[in-house]
């Protein structure tokens, strides 16, 4: 992406992608800003935001939804779009996509802002989730990280993004071959999706369960071993707090802006009294911990409590799931191998299975 001068007082945005691009472009007023939605895009221009042009003051960038990426100019005076275009890639430059701002009064910018308005969340689906059978317990898996917030490396190089999403896959592969099970990922590449939306996705595709799955890393590598955490806005231990402070950071590392909380996050964090919910969450952490063998687990308090923002969905059971230290090398090469992927995989599904079947056997 790049911002360059044109004759008239024109200031030209042009994007460039390995993709042909069909924004959805718009004008918001009050501060006077453009709005550039496109579909979920890697970014590789810097991280999140950078300075502007003229009256152009700067520009900031991320993904505002699961499957939309949006890219703000904000303005120092009004301007509105003289024209737009596409380019078609050549032997210099990949696919381009042409903006030209033009200076304008006031009153033609707010014009402007009626012809067309800002994509939602709301008018548009969160995720796209397959249609599933019914009695068919749908259960979401969160691969921690992604994109440019790549999480811990291991002692053997790889990044922790990368690992989950690996055991993600093998969880989802081994949840459907039984047949009793739809599961979906939250992200199937690497890209970066911000917490609030992996939340809401579960949400949205009323999801039976929630399961995040990370590793960690730690300055002392013979820490190992796996935990198993559910929501308490009161941390079990100070390692606990620690963790998901850092984990909760993942927003800001990806250049998601959160200082503005919207009334559904306000009233998330007001259903967090929900004991129901906490106590589904608390069954599975439990059944978990039951089917993974011991040698896998921290020694001391395997089931801890925490308050990560990727379990405050107050009607989906959720857990987030450390599979092992990174910084122990014979977590990380574990972790890293197939029989390792395999392994957790067997015990996640094998206590999907307990987990259900006892709430099947509460209904009758």
């Amino acid at each position: 992406m790049r911002l360059g001068h044109q004759p008239g007082d024109v200031v030209r945005l042009v994007i460039e992608s390995d993709q042909p691009l069909h924004p959805h472009v718009s004008l918001i007023a009050n501060p006077y800003r453009v709005v550039i939605d496109l579909p979920a895009v890697e970014w590789t221009i810097g991280d999140g935001e950078g300075k502007g042009l003229g009256y152009v003051a700067k520009y900031r960038y991320g993904l505002f939804a699961v499957d939309q990426s949006r890219l703000v100019l904000d303005l120092d005076a009004p301007a509105t779009i003289k024209r737009s275009f596409a380019i078609e890639p050549n032997s210099r430059f990949a696919h381009r996509y042409v903006i030209d701002l033009e200076p304008a009064a006031h009153g033609a910018f707010v014009s402007a802002t009626h012809n067309a308005k800002p994509r939602t969340p709301e008018s548009r689906p969160t995720a796209v989730v397959p249609e599933r059978p019914q009695r068919k317990p749908l259960i979401v898996l969160d691969a921690g990280h992604g994109g440019n917030d790549p999480g811990a490396r291991s002692v053997l190089g790889r990044y922790e993004k990368d690992l989950t999403l690996e055991v993600a896959r093998e969880v989802q592969r081994q949840l459907e071959a039984t047949g009793q099970f739809h599961a979906v990922l939250t992200r199937e590449r690497d890209i970066y999706v911000p917490l609030r939306a992996r939340t809401a996705m579960a949400r949205a595709s009323n999801a039976d369960l929630f399961i995040s799955i990370h590793a960690d890393s730690i300055a002392d590598p013979n820490h190992r071993g796996g935990s198993v955490y559910t929501l308490s806005e009161t941390a079990s231990d100070a390692e606990a707090a620690a963790l998901a402070a850092k984990e909760n950071k993942s927003d800001i590392i990806a250049g998601i802006d959160l200082a503005a909380e919207s009334e559904e996050v306000t009233s998330i964090l007001i259903d967090l009294a929900q004991r129901e919910t906490m106590n589904y969450s608390a069954r599975f952490a439990s059944a978990l911990i039951e089917t993974v063998p011991r040698e896998w687990l921290i020694a001391r308090r395997p089931h801890r409590f925490a308050g990560f923002l990727v379990l405050k969905a107050p009607d989906v059971p959720s857990v987030l799931f450390e599979i092992g230290y990174l910084s122990n090398r014979q977590d990380a090469q574990w972790i890293a191998s197939r029989k390792g992927r395999q392994e957790i995989a067997g015990a996640i599904t094998q206590a999907a299975r307990r987990f259900f079947a006892d709430r099947m056997a509460q209904q009758f």
